[in-house]
C-alpha cells in the first residue's frame, strides 16, 4: 500500500508519518515530487508499506507539484491523507515553536498560512480523506491516521503493539534504569533463609512449589494481574511503545525470579506481547 501524506505546515504531516513510521512503514519526508515514480518503485521492491511526506516543498512551483502528483497516482494507486488545522491553531504552533513557517513569503504570518492554504486546495479536494487537527493531542491524529490505513488493510486487524521486557533485580544492586514500572516482592517469605532452597532460583522446582503453597502469592499475582489488565488497553491509546516491568527482591534470586517468570507466561497467554525477560542477578557479572 501506498500512501502520501500532505497538507498545512504546522498542521501535523510529520505526527501522521511517524505514526506510519511505528506501524513498520518504509517511510520518507520531503520528497522531491519528482523523485515519486522511482521511490514508488524501491518501495514495491522492498515489498513493505510505504508512506511519503510532500508539501508545497517538494516542487519548484504549485503547478509542478500538481503535475508530478498526477502522474505518480496515474502510475501506481496511492492513497492520500491531507492534514489540516484551523488558521488560529496554525498561527499559535508556529508562535510556540518559534519556527520559520516553510512556505518563504515577506507577508505577515496570516498572509503566508493563506497563500499556502489556497497553494495546496486542488490537492486537499483530491485527497481520499482530510484530518482537521486542530482538537487532536498527537496521539489522537496518530491514531485517525492508523485507522484510516487499517479500514483499508483488511489483512491487518492487529492491535497497536508494546514492546514489553521483565525485569528481575536485587534492590542491593540499585533499580534498573529502564523500568518504568516497580514491583516489590520483599513482602512474601524468603527461601534463602531455608537451607535447601537458597543455592537454588525462581525457576527451580522446588522454590516454585515453595510459592505456589504461599496464599500471599496467589493474592499478589490476582492484583497485579487486574492492575495489567486495566493499564494494558490504555498504554496502547496513549502509544506507548516500550513498556519495563520489574520484580525487585533482596537478593534478586527467588522471589523476583519466580513472579518476573510467573508474569512473563500470563501477558504472553493473554496475547498482549511477547516479553523479552531477563534476570539481572541471574546474569553473569562483568
Amino acid at each position: 500500500m501506498l500512501l502520501m501524506i500532505s497538507g498545512l505546515s504546522g498542521a501535523g504531516k510529520s505526527t501522521a508519518l511517524h505514526a506510519l513510521e511505528d506501524l513498520g512503514f518504509f517511510c520518507t519526508d520531503n520528497l522531491p515530487a519528482e523523485m515519486l515514480s522511482e521511490w514508488a518503485e524501491r518501495a514495491e521492491k522492498l515489498q513493505k508499506h510505504a508512506a511519503v511526506c510532500v508539501d508545497i516543498r517538494s516542487s519548484e512551483s504549485p503547478d509542478m507539484l500538481y503535475s508530478e502528483l498526477e502522474k505518480a497516482r496515474r502510475e501506481n494507486e496511492w492513497q492520500l491523507i491531507f492534514i489540516d488545522a484551523d488558521d488560529e491553531v496554525l498561527l499559535r504552533r508556529f508562535s510556540t515553536l518559534r519556527r520559520k513557517h516553510p512556505f518563504s513569503s515577506a507577508e505577515e504570518l496570516t498572509n503566508t498560512i493563506d497563500a499556502e492554504r489556497k497553494a495546496l486546495d486542488r490537492l486537499r479536494e483530491q485527497s481520499d480523506i482530510v484530518l482537521n487537527s486542530s482538537n487532536l493531542n498527537p496521539y489522537e491524529l496518530a491514531d485517525l491516521v492508523e485507522s484510516f490505513w487499517r479500514s483499508h488493510n483488511e489483512t491487518d486487524h492487529r492491535q497497536h503493539e508494546i514492546v514489553c521486557s521483565i525485569i528481575s533485580f536485587s534492590y542491593q544492586r540499585g533499580l534498573p534504569s529502564s523500568a518504568d514500572m516497580v514491583i516489590d516482592m520483599r513482602f512474601l517469605p524468603n527461601p534463602h533463609y531455608i537451607p535447601e532452597l537458597a543455592p537454588l532460583t525462581g525457576r527451580d522446582k522446588p522454590v516454585q512449589d515453595f510459592f505456589a503453597a504461599t496464599p500471599d502469592v496467589d493474592e499478589a499475582e490476582k492484583w497485579l494481574r487486574d492492575w495489567l489488565h486495566f493499564i494494558w488497553p490504555r498504554l496502547q491509546r496513549e502509544r506507548k511503545r516500550y513498556f519495563t516491568l520489574a520484580f525487585g527482591c533482596s537478593g534478586g534470586r527467588h522471589r523476583s525470579v519466580y513472579m518476573a517468570e510467573r508474569t512473563n507466561e500470563w501477558i504472553r497467554a493473554q496475547g498482549f506481547a511477547s516479553p523479552v525477560i531477563k534476570h539481572r542477578e541471574l546474569a553473569p557479572r562483568v
